[in-house]
């Protein structure tokens, strides 16, 4: 039971890691969903402007088209229709061209909310879970062996707290440099214990 207890912070720090990158970075994929759909609303006047023009451009050469069909009226009454129709497309285009616009910087600006906060985490991150997953592994490999224990535990004497090399014995180097067993194998659970491993 002290075993799994020494052993749980280890574990639980790197446990607690990870769900806090995962929530991270759910929570700037959110953030980016957001403000696209934020940006999104500005393309409605686009849309409108879109629909005016179309309903008008076809109103207005529908008439032209009529206006063409009265015997004895010339095309000279019916061009400025069409030309209306055409000024109407005009701003159907104008409309579709800010739509685009919207759009594409609702993209640009939420992947780059998005990308931004998850990429200065995760580079962060990653690195040190990589580094803390190959220690663990090497570590994993040397427990079975003997002289991997006194390996274990001259790293355990170079890089654990004084208060816990204390713990196992005051003399604990010495003891150590004599090659007792029991110092060593308690030196090298305690590298082990400090990478989350048993």
């Amino acid at each position: 039971m002290k075993l799994y207890a020494d052993r749980a912070p280890a574990a639980i720090r790197q446990l607690l890691t990870d769900a806090l990158v995962v929530v991270w970075v759910y929570a700037w994929i959110r953030v980016g969903m957001a403000l696209f759909d934020l940006i999104q609303k500005l393309a409605v006047p686009g849309r409108k402007l879109e629909g005016a023009g179309n309903g008008l451009a076809s109103n207005l050469s529908s008439a032209g088209d009529k206006i063409n069909k009265v015997p004895g009226v010339g095309d000279s009454i019916a061009a400025p229709f069409k030309d209306a129709a055409e000024a109407a497309n005009s701003l159907a285009n104008a409309g579709r061209d800010q739509q685009e616009i919207v759009n594409n910087l609702a993209w640009i600006l939420s992947v780059v909310v998005v990308v931004l906060p998850i990429v200065l985490v995760v580079g962060v991150w990653l690195p040190l879970r990589i580094r803390w997953a190959r220690r663990a592994a090497s570590a994993a490999r040397l427990r079975t062996a003997t002289a991997g224990r006194d390996l274990l535990a001259l790293r355990a004497l170079a890089t654990q707290p004084l208060k816990r090399l204390v713990g196992i014995d005051p003399e604990v180097a010495a003891q150590w440099r004599r090659g007792d067993p029991d110092t060593v194998e308690a030196l090298a659970r305690l590298e082990l214990r400090s990478l989350g491993l048993r």
